[in-house]
Parts: C-alpha cells; structure tokens; sequence
C-alpha cells in the first residue's frame, strides 16, 4: 500500500476541508494509507480503518515568517507530516500550508537529491486541449541561472512521464518570442542547453513558447523562473474566474438569458469543468530526497483531494526514482549551475 502523510491544519480551512477529504479520498483509493497529522483537539473523533493519527503541538501560519517555521516550531504539523517521509513511514506528503515553509521545512528535513542545486514547484495551468501545461517554476525560484532552469526541465519531463504516461513530453521554454535570437542572456543559454539536452535524449526540447501557448498547450511543460511561473499562475486563476462569473451574470439576467442558458448548460458546463483550477491542485515540490505536494491554502475538499490523489500517483509510479535516474544522467549539462548565486532559494510566500 501507499502511505501519504498529511498535514491537516495547513490552508485556510484546516480539519473541517482536509479530513473530509481524506475520508473521500480512502474510500476512492482501497489501496492507500494516511497519516494524518493535527492537533490534538482537532482530530478528536476522527477515525478511519486505513488512516493513522499522529498529534503535534504546533501550527505553521501562513504569516509565520521562514526563521519562526524552520527554527522555532519544531513540534509543528507540516514538519512532523514532512518527517514520516524521511523516516519512510510514508512515502509522500501533502501541506495546503504556508509555501514558503514547506519549501524550507522540505529542503532542511528531507534535503536535495544529488545533482540539484534548487528544488522547483511543479503546477499544472488549464489548457485548450483538456489537459493542463505543467509549469515550472511556480514560486520558490525568482532568480535562477540556466542551470537551474535545465534541472526544472529535467525534472518536469520525469513528473509528467508518471502522471500523463507519455515518457516523452515536450518541453518549452517561456520567452518573449519564438526565436532563438530573443530573450536575456540567462534565456539564451538556456536554450542552448535544452538542446544539447534533447540531442543527448535527456529530454524533448520543443523550442521557445511565449504566455499564450500555455493555455494553448502547445507544450507538456514550460519551464520558467519563479517570478514569471507564479505570475502566470495568479493570472491564469484570476481569468478563469472572471469567465465563469461573466457566465453566470450574463445568463441569469433575465427569461430569455435563463433560457439560453438551459440550452447552452452542457457547453456550459464542459468549459467550467475544463477551467475549474480544482482538477489541477497539488504542486509537486521537484528535487528534494522525497515526495512532497503543495494544495492551494484556499482548496476546498474536491481540490485538496486532487492533491492527495496526485501525491499518491506519484508515489505509485516511483516518481522520486524516475527524476533521480533522468537528473544522474544528464548530469553533464548541470554541473556549474552554482556558479553565480547562492545556493539558498528566493522563496515566494
């Protein structure tokens, strides 16, 4: 069975949205465990055949600044939920907490697998095609040298080969056009390394992408900084939004509004269902020595549990083997990505 740690105070909501969803989430997986991390008054009551509880003493907020989460809440859930990976008592966890804690708590617990230099927040955007682009980085990178983005490749094409089944997905990287010639020095490079890469076999290098083929899907995964990622994500979230509550305006205006409506309610409903960001929660934290998932801190309880349902994908299909296998072997284009910064992440909180 696979085992999955969760932090159930994280997010927003806390108990009342992630245990629930745990429940849920046991009964449409007979082959999953949990361990469920929370409070003692919190987790009073709650009880399921295939779900362990383990109490903590501590809350990482998501106000807490990063020196209060690492150092100062030892006895916190997200750590204690973090540490039974490390002690193999599960094999992923999921947090709906405080990102830049999770990064840090991760990073200090479970460490870097060899090779990385900084681990990425992997995210899926709705595209046009169904699916969803898998971006990266989303938010723990705001500078990063061309190395660095080689390893978000490397490590993006391994999460997308376990959760789609293609072991071959494109990847693009995000630019201000289509040429080669275009973009800053660190683009440039980057570029040259992502195909020497694809040449190698390390990867499908698909070219350079600009923001709209994202929506698109032009590629399975674009890689970016984590300035520009978490931005496409905010903006993407906000666009999505403003249409359905466009629809929803539009059609309830009046009669004859109301009746179209009816009518267009299939079409309606597949385009909601293809925006709604809930299908697409649970952001793979890439290169730490295990599995860790970001839910959105506002998820409610069919979002947090795309995100355990997504954790325990990639536990199942030996994710963490796959990038560890695929970063060993394209080793050679990695080496000097420390050259130029420090070797200390910018974390967007």
């Amino acid at each position: 069975m696979i085992t999955i740690a969760v932090d159930c105070m994280g997010g927003d909501h806390g108990p009342r949205i992630t245990l629930p969803a745990c429940t849920r989430f046991l009964e449409q997986h007979p082959e999953a465990r949990l361990i469920v991390v929370g409070l003692p008054d919190s987790m009073k009551g709650y009880a399921h055949p295939r779900a362990t509880v383990v109490l903590a003493r501590e809350v990482v907020t998501m106000d807490d600044p990063l020196e209060v989460a690492l150092r100062r809440k030892k006895d916190s859930t997200m750590r204690v939920a973090i540490t039974q990976v490390k002690n193999g008592a599960a094999q992923a966890v999921v947090s709906a907490g405080n990102t830049g804690a999770l990064m840090a708590i991760s990073r200090y617990v479970l460490k870097t697998l060899e090779g990385i230099d900084r681990p990425a927040i992997a995210g899926q955007i709705p595209n046009a095609k169904g699916l969803g682009t898998t971006v990266l980085d989303m938010g723990a990178n705001v500078d990063c040298t061309a190395e660095h983005l080689v390893q978000f490749a490397v490590m993006g094409s391994a999460l997308v080969s376990v959760l789609s089944g293609n072991e071959n997905p494109t990847v693009g990287l995000l630019n201000i056009g289509e040429e080669a010639i275009k973009g800053n020095e660190v683009i440039k490079k980057t570029g040259e390394l992502l195909r020497a890469a694809s040449k190698t076999g390390d990867l499908n290098f698909y070219g350079n992408v600009e923001g709209n083929d994202i929506f698109k899907g032009t590629a399975d995964i674009v890689v970016c900084d984590g300035f520009v990622g978490n931005v496409a994500l905010k903006a993407s979230e906000g666009l999505a939004g403003m249409i359905v509550d466009f629809l929803r305006k539009e059609f309830s205006r009046n009669i004859f509004t109301k009746l179209a409506a009816l009518i267009a309610y299939p079409v309606i409903s597949a385009l909601k269902k293809r925006m709604d960001h809930r299908r697409y929660n649970g952001g793979a934290l890439l290169g730490l020595r295990g599995l860790v998932f970001k839910s959105h801190g506002s998820a409610d309880e069919l979002a947090f549990g795309f995100a355990l349902a997504r954790a325990y994908d990639a536990a199942r299909n030996d994710l963490l083997e796959r990038v560890r296998v695929r970063i060993a072997h394209a080793a050679p284009l990695l080496a000097p990505a420390e050259s130029n910064l420090t070797k200390e992440a910018a974390v967007l909180v």
